[in-house]
């Protein structure tokens, strides 16, 4: 049952093939036996409950086609009850006192939650070896990284953990995963999905989005989870279509552009081919390929490290051991109180990132770091407005390479090489998606999907298009 999609699964409910009891307890085993460590929390006693209503529901004939579905949810989002740690020793016993508006639109729909997945520490990271919980196991080969920050939510769906996961996208943290893990992930437009009840790393970038088999079981879920949500500041009202209509137009006639930057050194060669031969798939469908610039592109990472790096200083400045958080049990006095619960409640890498953002808003290089980054955001972003006046869509490679050893990395800047093409999609706020077509070194390659604003249900199409032709996404772990 663990390599079924959402509507294969729906059909088996359906027909009675098993009972959302049978079908959470066999995930449940699953997780269980796991060596992934793709869950910080597992929540068997809420998921069985939630089960039984979703048989109930069903048995009454007032079921969805997600009634029932078991999916693990990203430990970045509020779940009231249960505990919402963001991957960090500071929010290690936080129980979260109300739902994120993600997780009630999910409760909603009587879907099954099987837990709360593992994630680099405030979703500060590309390999998942950043949480306070340990890093996650790569689904593919145990001695690789799943990539982050999402990682635990990417192996969970590569490795038959669950059916489908959430994820947070910031940097990447949604395509970069499901590319070195295999799987099909969405990140919607900024706005799209509400960030009430998301544990804020960098408001201007994070942004939730889903994780899923194939491009057909993301489109039911962002029915879901899309939307305006008065309680978010920067939900967009935006009407929300029905991204399950339009699967299967014609892509006769689509025009895809390939951004030369993409393609310079540093893209492993094996992974370059597998994004050509599926541009070339795409060419088979009617579709006509243009190369295209995005020249700005090369300034993606220290723009988006600086822009982000001020966020996360000012939205984890609340962490401090008094208001909310870890409190240190060593402290003399206050201040000692402040600069002890910080330092041990925060990993390396977020406290890094505090410090290089800090450092930038402050007196006398506001503007030399921060304003300029601010500036150089806004023609990154022009770029893409120029490249969608002559194209539909944009593809080109997710990451330079496969996924990479366990604790091969050690240098800060060498790891956020690893998003170096994503960033710029985070930038201008587009949406974006990342779907297998391949292998290299016995490794998924993901191939990325970059959309003009509120296409998500073009990206959906395409993606679902190429699916129908190919069997990448069908492809498991020989282990799993």
């Amino acid at each position: 049952m663990h390599t079924k999609t959402i509507v294969e699964l729906y059909k088996g409910l359906k027909n009675k093939d098993f009972s959302c009891v049978e079908l959470t307890q066999y995930y449940l085993s699953r997780i269980n036996q796991s060596k992934l460590n793709a869950f910080i929390t597992v929540t068997d006693e809420l998921a069985l409950v939630q089960a039984q209503v979703a048989d109930d529901k069903i048995a009454l004939g007032n079921a969805s086609i997600l009634t029932g579905i078991p999916y693990a949810h990203k430990d970045i989002f509020c779940t009231k009850g249960v505990k919402t740690s963001a991957g960090s020793k500071m929010l290690d016993t936080f129980i979260a006192p109300y739902d994120a508006t993600v997780s009630q639109k999910l409760n909603q729909m009587n879907l099954v939650m099987l837990g709360k997945t593992n994630m680099d520490e405030f979703a500060m990271g590309s390999s998942n070896e950043n949480s306070f919980y340990n890093a996650v196991k790569n689904p593919w080969n145990y001695l690789k990284i799943p990539g982050g920050s999402s990682g635990g939510s990417a192996a969970s769906v590569a490795g038959g953990l669950s059916c489908f996961a959430t994820g947070t996208d910031t940097g990447g943290s949604i395509r970069q995963p499901a590319s070195l893990c295999g799987i099909t992930g969405l990140k919607p437009t900024y706005g799209r999905i509400s960030r009430y009840g998301i544990i804020a790393y960098a408001s201007s970038f994070d942004q939730a989005g889903i994780m899923t088999k194939t491009s057909q079981d993301a489109a039911i879920v962002l029915n879901i989870m899309a939307g305006f949500d008065e309680k978010d500041s920067t939900s967009a009202e935006q009407k929300v279509p029905d991204y399950t209509t339009n699967l299967n137009n014609s892509l006769q006639g689509l025009i895809i552009g390939l951004p030369k930057e993409f393609f310079l050194s540093g893209l492993d060669n094996e992974v370059a081919n597998n994004i050509m031969f599926a541009v070339k798939e795409f060419e088979s469908m009617g579709a006509i390929v243009k190369e295209v610039s995005l020249p700005n592109s090369v300034y993606a990472i220290p723009t988006y490290y600086i822009i982000a790096s001020c966020e996360c200083s000012s939205n984890l400045s609340r962490l401090d051991g008094v208001r909310y958080g870890y409190r240190s049990k060593e402290s003399k006095n206050l201040e000692d109180l402040y600069l002890s619960s910080r330092s041990e409640g925060f990993g390396e890498e977020v406290k890094r990132r505090i410090m290089i953002g800090t450092y930038a808003l402050s007196t006398g290089y506001y503007d030399a770091y921060y304003l300029k980054a601010q500036k150089v955001r806004r023609l990154i972003s022009n770029d893409f407005k120029k490249v969608f006046e002559k194209v539909d869509v944009i593809m080109g490679p997710v990451s330079p390479t496969t996924a990479f050893d366990l604790g091969s990395v050690k240098d800060p800047v060498s790891m956020y090489l690893a998003d170096i093409y994503t960033l710029s999609v985070n930038l201008a706020g587009l949406p974006g998606m990342s779907i297998p077509v391949g292998f290299a070194q016995d490794l998924p390659v993901g191939l990325q999907l970059i959309g003009n604003y509120w296409s998500e249900s073009k990206l959906l199409n395409i993606a679902h298009q190429f699916q129908l032709q190919t069997d990448w996404h069908l492809r498991i772990p020989q282990e799993c």
